[in-house]
């Protein structure tokens, strides 16, 4: 117990004011706080739970091959997409006289095939040739563009030769064909 300074009356060291007369009784300095815990803990957690959503950006953006598999087995299934796709062409302009204008009539065939190389981050591309004086497509060609540099980017048309580059763009007739093993 200690007196108020303002009116002498007796009071609990716990109050605040005085039930008295009213007076302020917190001393001068108790008015500085101290610093909360809680809000450094809470400021640490938001800067490393940043530092590992920017480390995850850059693994997920610099290391999508790792994600999808090995650059060989990338490269064959694309390889692999683009000779099933050949297989429906050539069944189709067997029973038609012609190839179709767009994969779409191949049906789930074409589909699955497409989903297979975008698996593997590689993109199809169908082109279907000038028609004749009949009307009748002859011709057509089949790209698989990879998404990943230094991945090889597929050629074939027709006449089911492949072709590839390491370079930046799409792959054309004028590339060097592939090996049978390579």
């Amino acid at each position: 117990m200690y007196t108020c300074p303002a009116c002498d009356q007796a009071i609990n060291q716990a109050s605040d004011v005085c039930p008295g007369c009213g007076a302020d009784l917190t001393p001068a300095g108790s008015e500085i706080t101290k610093p909360d815990k809680k809000s450094g803990f809470l400021t640490a957690t938001v800067l490393w739970s940043a530092i590992i959503t920017i480390l995850w950006a850059i693994a997920w953006f610099a290391l999508p091959w790792r994600l999808s598999g090995s650059k060989p087995a990338a490269e064959l299934r694309a390889r692999e997409t683009l000779a099933t796709l050949q297989e429906g062409l050539e069944a189709y302009e067997a029973s038609e006289g012609n190839y179709p204008r767009s994969l779409e009539v191949l049906g789930d065939r074409a589909r699955q095939a497409a989903q297979s190389a975008e698996a593997v981050h590689y993109a199809l591309q169908y082109t279907a040739g000038n028609p004749d004086v009949d009307g009748r497509i002859k011709s057509y060609s089949l790209v698989a563009r990879a998404r990943n540099f230094h991945f090889l980017n597929f050629y074939t048309d027709q006449t089911r030769v492949f072709r590839a580059t390491l370079e930046d763009r799409a792959a054309t007739p004028q590339d060097p064909p592939l090996k049978p093993n390579s």
